[in-house]
């Protein structure tokens, strides 16, 4: 097991209130902007990343034994997108399409986004759920009047809405619920120091965050989820309640991660210990496991994530 000390989250120097509005996919991110700090290295920073020096440097067009520049900006890229800029470089070769532990992230479960004429109302109906339930689900006002482009969690197992069919709007829109996307990523050692202070496994929270989001907390799923640990807006409120023993910080990267631990932990307990079923439960939810077992996506996800653990110590 990595041993578990926290490490200084990498923040971008330049967050604005648009970029909380950015759609990253879930599992994937996007590359950040990192401002160098006193006493870092292209090492150090791409080791809080969970990369390799030479992934970072390929995709900043500089030398491996680069000295960066205290103030200089660095990106650093998400996994896949420094795989790719290797590939293209040509310092690695291209993975083996069946390679089991190269698999993308599933598609997060239920997520819709809103076309003309959608209504809470008629989206809940059709679900088979009250408009409360939706809307407690989406961190949104029973009343509230969802606009074209918003991005919401539909029960899982619901039916796709009619419109579904139809292509999305290009412009997506955040509704306006905790946790808040923030341009901020933190690294698997601080994921780590959280789980192994809630008692849980440390390399399978890091597991789980790498998978939902490469440990960016600007992530936002198409099905509303967000942050490193992909919190639903529901998810984070009953965590609060139920939980978490003090207030957590809505735009916080390390509050999204105790949230996050926290409710893997609820899942933990809830299923006996049974690493699998909880993993299960964290993406389709508890209840609809039970109800219906695995689906194929979550399947998926559950081997994915125990791939992962090996890269955490686990």
């Amino acid at each position: 097991m990595r041993t578990a000390r926290l490490t200084r989250p990498i923040v971008l120097a330049a967050a604005t209130a648009a970029a909380a509005a950015c759609i990253a996919p879930a599992g994937a991110g996007a590359a950040v902007q990192h401002v160098v700090q006193p006493g870092e290295t292209l090492w150090t920073i791409a080791a809080a990343n969970n990369l390799t020096t030479r992934t970072v440097a390929a995709y900043n067009g500089i030398p491996e034994t680069a000295n960066v520049v205290l103030g200089s900006t660095i990106t650093v890229p998400t996994t896949a997108e420094g795989a790719a800029k290797l590939q293209e470089a040509g310092l690695v070769a291209a993975p083996a399409a069946t390679s089991p532990t190269a698999g993308a992230a599933p598609r997060p479960m239920g997520g819709y986004t809103v076309r003309q004429g959608d209504t809470l109302s008629g989206l809940a109906a059709g679900s088979g759920v009250s408009v409360a339930q939706m809307a407690a689900m989406n961190g949104l006002s029973p009343d509230a009047r969802i606009v074209e482009g918003t991005v919401l969690k539909l029960p899982t197992g619901a039916p796709q809405p009619a419109a579904a069919a139809t292509p999305a709007p290009a412009k997506k829109v955040v509704p306006a619920a905790a946790p808040a996307p923030t341009a901020t990523r933190v690294g698997a050692h601080d994921v780590q120091h959280i789980a192994q202070a809630a008692g849980v496994s440390p390399s399978l929270a890091a597991a789980i965050g790498w998978q939902e989001s490469g440990f960016n907390n600007a992530a936002v799923s198409s099905a509303n989820a967000r942050g490193v640990m992909q919190v639903m807006p529901g998810t984070w409120d009953w965590v609060q309640r139920n939980l978490a023993g003090r207030r957590l910080d809505p735009n916080s990267a390390t509050d999204n991660v105790n949230a996050g631990v926290l409710y893997l932990k609820h899942l933990l307990q809830q299923t006996g210990g049974d690493e699998n079923t909880a993993i299960a439960g964290y993406y389709q939810g508890l209840g609809a496991v039970r109800s219906r077992g695995l689906f194929e996506d979550t399947k998926r996800y559950v081997q994915n994530v125990q791939a992962l653990r090996s890269r955490f110590g686990g």
